[in-house]
């Protein structure tokens, strides 16, 4: 299914980036929460591994980790 692509695709990327960072859930939920964007782990973890996240999480996400330019593929 086409839509299972695209939702791996997001997942990954979010993951590349926090990879990048050097932060894993738990420094995510602590920086999401210091921007007022209340997640826990759990719920981090879920929404990364399913890849079914809205783009303003996703942004929120960009935004905790001072991300400013992201790459959605090759050049």
């Amino acid at each position: 299914m086409i839509a299972d692509e695209w939702n791996r695709c997001s997942s990954n990327l979010l993951k590349a980036e926090l990879a990048r960072s050097g932060v894993g859930y738990e420094e995510l939920a602590s920086r999401l929460n210091s921007i007022g964007v209340h997640e826990t782990y759990k719920g981090i973890a879920a929404k990364i591994n399913r890849g079914t996240f809205s783009f303003v999480f996703f942004s929120q996400c960009m935004a905790a980790l001072g991300v400013k330019t992201v790459r959605l593929g090759e050049e």
